[in-house]
C-alpha cells in the first residue's frame, strides 16, 4: 500500500523565528518583571495553536491564553504543561474538564464564581482563577458593584485563589485615547477595590496589543499580544511600531493555463469578460480554503514577481487569475497569495483592505484542510516541520508541464 503523498498544492509556512523576533520586539516595550502571556486562540490567528505554542513555550513563557475550553484540552493532549488562561466564558457542565485539566479560568459572572468554589471546596489547597471586570466594552465581566460586595463583605471564596485580575481594552487602536484612558481609569479603581479587600494579586493584565506600544500605563506586571506576535498590528498612521515580522505566508501553484478569447466569460456568473486575448490560470485554492470571495476581480496573487489579478467569482476550491502579462508562466509554478515574492510582497493587511476587513479575519480564516508547514532559521540554515513535529524538505512547487 503506498504512503499519503507528501506534496500539498495549496501550503501555509509559518515561520517561527519571526514569531520569536515579534516576541523580542513586544518585550523590548516592557518594564522588568512585566511577563507575557501571548494570546493563542483561534488556532493561534490561524498559525496552528499547539505548534505556536511550543515555540512560546520554548521562550521560556509560563503562561498562554486561549479562548475556550476545548481549545486548552488540545494543548494539554500536546503534553503543554505550562499555565492555559481560558479567556472566554464556560458553564458549569464544563467546570469538571476544567480542573481535570489544570486550566485557570477567568472568572466574569458571580454565578460561576460559586459554581467554581463548590466545585473546589474539597482541595487541599486553593484552586487558581482569574477575575474579569467589565471596564466598558460591555462583553464579559464583574461590575464595580459586584466587586464591592465580593471585596468588602470577604465574600471571596477560600477555595480560591485570585491569581489574576483582567479586564479587556474597546479602542486602545483606536484615533483618540479618551475611551482608553477612562477604561485605565475604571480599571485601577477596581483594583484598588480588591487590593482593599486584602488581596495581593499577581498577575494583573490589561494590555492587548495596541495597548503595548500607546499606554505604557496599562501594562501591570503582565501583557496579553494577540496579532503583534503573528507580525501585524492596527494602529493609526501616526504611531510609531516595533519592527515587526509576518510570520505565515499562504503558497499554491497553478495547476492549469488555458487561453480565452474577447467575449469569453469566467468563473460563476460569468462577472469577468475578456476584452482581449487572455490567458488564464487556475489555482487549487478557494474560498473553503480562507481566499475570501469578496477577492472576486479585486484581489490579486504574485506569479514569478509580478502581481496578477484575480478574475471572475472566487469559487469554493478554485480561483482563476490573468497571467497574460508574464507570458513565461507554466503549470506548476508557485503563486503567493501571502507572503514575498521576489521583490514584491502581499501581507494579510493588503488582503484585508481589500476585502474591507482586518488581518485579523484574514488569518483565522484559513482553512484547517490546508497544511501548514513550520520553518525554523538558524544560522546553521532552515529546518521545516509539519504539523505533527516531523520533519520534512522544502516543499517545491514547480512540477514538470
Amino acid at each position: 500500500m503506498s504512503s499519503p503523498s507528501s506534496f500539498h498544492p495549496t501550503l501555509a509556512t509559518v515561520d517561527l523565528t519571526a514569531l520569536s523576533h515579534n516576541l523580542s520586539q513586544i518585550q523590548k516595550c516592557l518594564a522588568p518583571g512585566c511577563t507575557v502571556m501571548p494570546v493563542i486562540k483561534a488556532n493561534a490567528y490561524g498559525h496552528g495553536a499547539i505548534e505556536i505554542a511550543q515555540a512560546l513555550v520554548r521562550q521560556n513563557l509560563g503562561h498562554l491564553a486561549v479562548f475556550s475550553i476545548e481549545e486548552a484540552i488540545a494543548l494539554r493532549q500536546a503534553a503543554i504543561t505550562v499555565s492555559i488562561v481560558v479567556l472566554g466564558p464556560f458553564f458549569p457542565r464544563q467546570v469538571e474538564d476544567l480542573i481535570v485539566h489544570r486550566l485557570t479560568p477567568v472568572v466574569s459572572d458571580r454565578s460561576m464564581l460559586e459554581v467554581m468554589a463548590h466545585a473546589t471546596r474539597a482541595r487541599p489547597t486553593p484552586y487558581p482563577i482569574h477575575l474579569k471586570v467589565e471596564t466598558g466594552m460591555n462583553r464579559l465581566g464583574l461590575t464595580q458593584e459586584d466587586l464591592e460586595t465580593l471585596f468588602t463583605t470577604h465574600a471571596f471564596p477560600s477555595s480560591l485563589h485570585l491569581e489574576g485580575f483582567m479586564s479587556h481594552l474597546a479602542d486602545s487602536d483606536g484615533e483618540v485615547q479618551d475611551i482608553t484612558e477612562a477604561q485605565i481609569s475604571r480599571f485601577n479603581r477596581a483594583l484598588n477595590v480588591s487590593r482593599g479587600g486584602g488581596y495581593e494579586i499577581p498577575l494583573v493584565h490589561l494590555s492587548n496589543s495596541a495597548s503595548i506600544i500607546r499606554f505604557p500605563s496599562a501594562h501591570y506586571t503582565m501583557v496579553r499580544p494577540g496579532i503583534m506576535l503573528y507580525g501585524y498590528h492596527t494602529l493609526p498612521s501616526t504611531i510609531p511600531v516595533p519592527d515587526l515580522q509576518p510570520v505565515l505566508s499562504l503558497t499554491t501553484c497553478i495547476a492549469q493555463l488555458r487561453r480565452i478569447q474577447p467575449g469569453d466569460r469566467v468563473s460563476y456568473n460569468g462577472t469577468f469578460i475578456a476584452r482581449r486575448s487572455t490567458r488564464i490560470a487556475v489555482l487549487p485554492i478557494g474560498y473553503a480554503d480562507g481566499l475570501s470571495r469578496r477577492l472576486s476581480n479585486r484581489g490579486v496573487v504574485l506569479i514569478r514577481g509580478q502581481r496578477v489579478p484575480i478574475v471572475g467569482l472566487v469559487c469554493m476550491d478554485m480561483v482563476m487569475v490573468d497571467i497574460t502579462t508574464v507570458p513565461e508562466a507554466m503549470i506548476g509554478d508557485e503563486v503567493v497569495v501571502i507572503g514575498q515574492q521576489g521583490r514584491e510582497t502581499i501581507t494579510a493587511k493588503d488582503v484585508a483592505e481589500w476585502t474591507e476587513t482586518i488581518p485579523y479575519e484574514v488569518l483565522c480564516a484559513i482553512s484547517p484542510r490546508v497544511p501548514r508547514r513550520y520553518r525554523h532559521s538558524s544560522g546553521g540554515g532552515t529546518a521545516f516541520s509539519k504539523a505533527d513535529g516531523s520533519l520534512s524538505d522544502e516543499t517545491d512547487h514547480r512540477v514538470e508541464p
